[in-house]
């Protein structure tokens, strides 16, 4: 009777042998897939910080933008005493002591009013002339004369006088301005007061 034969050892070693190259390459796909998933870990991140530094950016900026847009209306206006504004007076009217009865009507707003001077010619309307920045000052002082706003002009060189000196509001008094000055006497009888109205002619030069 025959003896079978005994399994060759060499089959064995071939066996495992071709085995292990296949648990090499799992493992290295392992690692791979492992640094792969790290790697889209650490650079995910950083990518959103990003964006939200960008809006908070524009967000910066359009917040600077509103709070910044209503300062405007703030500094428009500039309000400037009366006893800062200088107010020469001109008389262009050919009526002596015009410019002198203007001066001391004016006195009541408490202007800086300068000395009173004559123009170089007669006007037939009278003007208010101001120099940048006072024409809030030469429209007050035209409404108190009685004169349309209208007659209130930027000051030039057209203007009937050879110089403005140091004024601010030039006020060209012209036939319409110059009226005869009225003086009021009182005289008491016997508990009863009368007032009357006298004219006086003024008879100085301006």
């Amino acid at each position: 009777m025959a003896t079978p034969p005994e399994p060759s050892r060499s089959n064995g070693s071939n066996g495992g042998g071709s085995g292990y190259p296949v648990v090499k390459a799992g493992i290295v796909l392992i690692v791979f897939v492992a640094a792969a998933v790290l790697l889209l870990g650490v650079i995910h991140p950083t990518s959103t910080p990003v964006a939200s530094s960008s809006t908070a950016t524009s967000t910066s900026t359009s917040t600077s933008t509103s709070t910044t847009a209503p300062r405007h209306p703030t500094t428009t206006t500039t309000t400037v005493l009366p006893s800062k504004v200088s107010v020469v007076v001109a008389n262009a009217s050919g009526v002596a002591g015009a410019a002198a009865a203007v001066t001391k009507e004016l006195t009541a707003g408490g202007w800086n009013l300068l000395a009173p001077t004559n123009a170089t010619t007669d006007v037939k309307s009278s003007s208010v002339y101001y120099v940048a920045g006072f024409q809030p000052a030469a429209t007050t002082i035209a409404a108190s004369l009685h004169l349309a706003p209208s007659t209130v002009v930027p000051y030039t060189t057209a203007a009937p006088i050879s110089t403005i000196g140091a004024a601010d509001v030039l006020v060209v008094v012209g036939p319409d301005l110059a009226t005869e000055s009225t003086s009021t006497t009182t005289t008491t009888t016997k508990g009863t007061t009368t007032t009357t109205a006298a004219k006086s002619v003024t008879t100085t030069t301006r």
